[in-house]
């Protein structure tokens, strides 16, 4: 099952068309979710015990929306809604458990606004054991390239096997991208470094990583991007013509923590594709 959240924002919308495309290439069903957080209201005014009809109105309105959307355009795909009371990364965390995948838009009103950004991102990325797809509101041409990042830690193989069956699915190619750069005593006049060793090296990285799934998915094209250079700059700039960015939560090498602290924010606000966020 994929979980989207909804809030009634142009960025939520996107994330449900993304979302019910993925269900129906998937062939699993959706679930929409709006998160109705009433902490706001429990002042005086509001008695603790009741939750403001508007509320309740709103967040029905938001998913009846969603609902027809998927129905108009992915009618073979199971789809059911859900209202459920709470702050949005917890009803996240709480649904993630179902799911095999969530779904959020980048930017919103509230539920789910910013709900891969600032602190609730850190909750969400260290909690979360499915993949996360953050989706932004931008409409973008189909490029028909799946991007990939990866490093020289094992870590980077759940993000791998995600980013091949979605270049499956999709029908697409799959660019795999390796930045790496040199240590900074490398520029110390007594060290010394043979760079075609060191660029042999590592491209030896990237076969030995795609190597472990290539054979399962022989009819996926790869493309090795391997270059010395900043991990976000290769992500940024490799995600231009990509209809998907794929990373992983966890590494010890160049694209170690891609998501997570400053490169993470570097990242969802430089890149415009859907970003996937795969734990370790």
């Amino acid at each position: 099952m994929i979980i989207v959240g909804v809030d009634g924002s142009v960025a939520a919308r996107a994330a449900v068309e993304w979302a019910a495309h993925d269900a129906y290439r998937m062939r699993v069903p959706l679930r929409i979710v709006h998160a109705v957080d009433r902490s706001p209201y429990q002042i005086g005014k509001y008695p603790n015990s009741v939750l403001p009809d508007v509320l309740l109105r709103e967040g029905q309105r938001i998913l009846n929306e969603a609902e027809a959307l998927v129905r108009e355009r992915w009618p073979a795909v199971e789809v059911t809604t859900e209202d459920i009371e709470g702050a949005p990364a917890e009803v996240l965390r709480e649904q993630a458990k179902d799911a095999a995948e969530v779904v959020v838009g980048s930017r919103g009103f509230g539920g789910f606004a910013g709900a891969l950004l600032g602190p609730v991102s850190m909750h969400v990325a260290g909690h979360v054991r499915c993949p996360v797809v953050v989706v932004r509101a931008d409409h973008r041409p189909a490029y028909g390239e799946v991007v990939v990042g990866v490093d020289d830690s094992p870590e980077c193989e759940p993000a791998l096997a995600y980013a091949f069956e979605q270049a499956k699915l999709r029908g697409s190619a799959l660019r795999v991208v390796h930045a790496w750069q040199l240590p900074v005593h490398a520029f110390a006049p007594e060290a010394s470094y043979d760079m075609d060793e060191v660029r042999t090296a590592q491209h030896r990285i990237v076969r030995d990583r795609t190597a472990i799934f290539s054979k399962d998915y022989p009819e996926v094209k790869l493309v090795e991007d391997v270059q010395s250079a900043h991990p976000v700059d290769a992500l940024t700039d490799a995600s231009e013509q990509a209809d998907l960015l794929v990373v992983g939560s966890h590494g010890r090498g160049a694209l170690s923590s891609v998501l997570l602290g400053s490169v993470s924010r570097s990242v969802l606000h430089h890149v415009r594709c859907p970003v996937a966020v795969v734990r370790a």
